[in-house]
């Protein structure tokens, strides 16, 4: 069964064709992210003019690398939440009219399920596991009962991960995306050498709160501007790494030993941080877990994850008609339901 993806949730048009849920056809993907670097983060309107400008040609373009023609697809699998309103509604409206047009199958998929879903293209890995979903956007440690079965054990109260390193990165006058240079720094400091706060939230265990955290780095940075004093950017830079990925693994390891899970996945934009992925290593090391990563070129935004992840939801008996919208926030636990 082969199924197309179509991913603009974000300032990544994509477009990929997979087979049965696993195997990659084909994956093309067009960035904005040098244009958005211009202003030291993505700018919606920006974002979604350049899908308007590329998702045609990057459809047709998966479709040729796949060798096929919308004859041979069996259901189009797209983006509708969450994620920056206008760039999803293009998204949204291009499969609706792609598969409207040539009488194929339409698919809804949520942006977090397809990033969960990168691991079945990457691994051999089958649900029931516990899987760290770590982006931009978003933090959640997830309980994936079944492919199209989930329950949402803890995630953030404010900030996501993903953008606290960001606006961490940012801050220290770092290179956009901020998280992604601050890995690259983070291998020439010391990350003992400053001290960060690792907030704690009332209420579940299993919760996230990164504002404060955030807020701790921007005050060091600002306050030693004041002072006229100079700041170690590496050693800062992975000591606030090492603040991010210690909250991650430890609220982690909890839910994975109550609720006792074997199988530990990650997944997310955040799932290439070298130290995430090295302090997850010895995490499941030392509960004797098995760890599934997805592939680096899975991490971030990509349209393989949402046609693996559309297979799923297809053969569940999940479509959608004409009145299929976008959504801005969405919970990963909550199933598709067509609208009156």
């Amino acid at each position: 069964m082969y199924i197309l993806g179509i991913e603009s949730s974000c300032d990544e048009t994509a477009a990929a064709i997979v087979e049965d849920g696993k195997h990659l056809i084909s994956n093309v993907i067009s960035t904005s992210v040098k244009e958005q670097a211009l202003y030291g983060g993505v700018v919606p309107e920006i974002a979604s003019r350049r899908h308007a400008e590329s998702i045609s040609g990057v459809v047709r373009e998966a479709l040729e690398k796949a060798n096929c023609t919308m004859d041979d697809i069996d259901a189009v699998a797209v983006t509708y939440a969450p994620g920056l309103i206008g760039a999803l509604l293009v998204g949204v409206n291009f499969a609706k009219g792609l598969a409207f047009a040539s009488g194929t199958p339409l698919v809804p998929v949520h942006h977090l399920r397809g990033h969960i879903a990168s691991n079945y293209i990457s691994s051999d890995v089958k649900p029931p596991f516990l899987c760290l979903v770590v982006s931009g956007g978003h933090s959640h440690i997830v309980a994936v009962n079944d492919y199209t079965d989930f329950e949402i054990i803890g995630k953030t109260r404010d900030d996501a991960a993903g953008e606290a390193l960001d606006k961490a990165g940012r801050t220290m006058g770092l290179a956009y995306p901020g998280g992604i240079s601050i890995d690259k720094i983070s291998k020439q400091g010391d990350e003992n050498a400053f001290k960060f706060p690792h907030p704690k939230v009332t209420g579940s265990k299993y919760d996230f709160s990164f504002s404060g955290l955030k807020t701790s780095v921007i005050n060091t940075v600002h306050n030693a501007k004041q002072k006229g004093e100079e700041i170690n950017v590496a050693d800062l830079a992975a000591s606030f790494q090492k603040s991010v990925v210690d909250c991650l693994i430890q609220n982690l390891e909890k839910a994975g030993v109550d609720k006792n899970f074997k199988k530990i996945v990650i997944a997310g934009g955040v799932s290439a941080n070298s130290k995430l992925r090295r302090e997850a290593e010895k995490l499941c090391k030392k509960h004797n877990w098995q760890l599934y990563l997805p592939e680096l070129k899975y991490c971030g935004d990509n349209a393989a994850m949402i046609a693996s992840q559309g297979y799923y939801e297809f053969i569940s008996g999940v479509t959608a008609d004409e009145s299929l919208n976008a959504y801005a926030t969405m919970a990963i636990d909550k199933p598709y339901e067509k609208q009156n």
